[in-house]
């Protein structure tokens, strides 16, 4: 038996887990892809909830370094980077509504070498930056193209080969009002760059506008905690996901649910206020659905909590606070 048969998403959603109609979203179908999140782009595709949706996803370069020799800062246009899909249109979604995002399979697509990571001018965790702003000369700009298969991994060098740990690293709702890059994460979600968000998790996402208006994008084959030089395995993708919508679960930020455990995910700068963000959630989350006062939930996460690191490189820092679900049980 399948533990998203005792998910959130199958005891609460509209759908009970059930997909309700497949659908394949081509880059074709596509036709634009976005940059910014926000309630005033017209919906690609509507769906009911329990829809199965494949989408082609581009790297986050939309596909346009091609070669090792490339020079990034002539060749990318700020800052348009980190195209999405979408937004898709849900049916019945209000504010104040979940939309709960099972992730179903990502596989790679497109020619080889499929993946692309890269050195930025002003960008990543160990340089200065425009908002950490120093003197030193910026590295110089490097690009690496690897081959990526399903199987056999992340071919980085003759020696090392790496697993192939897809995930999404921009996944998010449109904002109530707001329109917002896409290289940003918040509270609707956005570009966690968060390796938890991988297939077999659900991720639930707060309803800010009618519909929910889902966007997703910037798939990663593979990547460290905290995605150090700004830059992951990128690669396009076929990604599959399942929505359905959970009606009157409001929260604020970001839920991640998987077989082992539950995660709230907070974004912010400085990081120790992302983690603050994603703690807090965890509290008030078991306070309201697990039996624990928040005083309880606040101690025993001093002892049993677990932080992941997404990013430390985006706008907003991204973390992932998460608990054992077999101490909920």
């Amino acid at each position: 038996m399948s533990w998203l048969e005792h998910s959130i998403m199958t005891r609460n959603g509209v759908a009970k887990g059930k997909v309700s109609k497949i659908y394949n979203m081509t880059e074709a179908d596509q036709g634009k892809y976005h940059y910014v999140y926000g309630p005033y782009a017209a919906p690609v595709l509507t769906v009911d909830p329990g829809a199965q949706i494949s989408v082609e996803t581009h790297d986050a370069f939309e596909g346009k370094i091609k070669h090792e020799t490339d020079i990034p800062s002539q060749i990318l246009n700020f800052p348009y980077l980190n195209p999405q899909n979408g937004p898709i249109f849900v049916n019945g979604a209000e504010k104040g509504d979940c939309l709960a995002v099972h992730i179903k399979e990502i596989r790679p697509r497109g020619p080889q070498p499929a993946g692309t990571t890269c050195l930025i001018p002003e960008f990543g965790g160990l340089v200065g930056t425009g908002e950490t702003a120093i003197l030193n000369a910026p590295l110089p700009e490097r690009v690496k193209k690897v081959h990526v298969d399903a199987k056999t991994g992340v071919k980085w060098n003759d020696k090392i080969t790496l697993p192939y740990e897809p995930f999404i690293g921009t996944i998010g709702t449109s904002p109530q009002i707001e329109a917002i890059t896409s290289l940003q994460p918040d509270y609707y979600g956005g570009n966690m760059d968060l390796p938890d968000v991988a297939p077999g998790a659900v991720i639930y996402l707060p309803v800010n506008a009618p519909g929910a208006l889902l966007y997703l994008g910037d798939c990663h084959a593979a990547q460290g905690d905290g995605e150090l030089c700004g830059v992951a395995i990128e690669h396009p993708t076929v990604t599959t996901i399942q929505v359905d919508l959970i009606r009157g679960w409001t929260f604020k930020w970001a839920r991640l649910e998987n077989e082992k455990c539950i995660m709230t995910i907070g974004s912010g700068r400085p990081m120790e206020d992302a983690a603050r963000i994603a703690y807090r959630e965890l509290v008030r989350w078991m306070a309201s659905d697990y039996g624990f006062t928040e005083l309880d939930a606040y101690m025993l996460l001093t002892q049993a909590g677990r932080v992941r690191l997404g990013n430390m490189v985006d706008p907003k820092y991204t973390l992932g606070a998460s608990i054992s679900k077999a101490l909920l049980a």
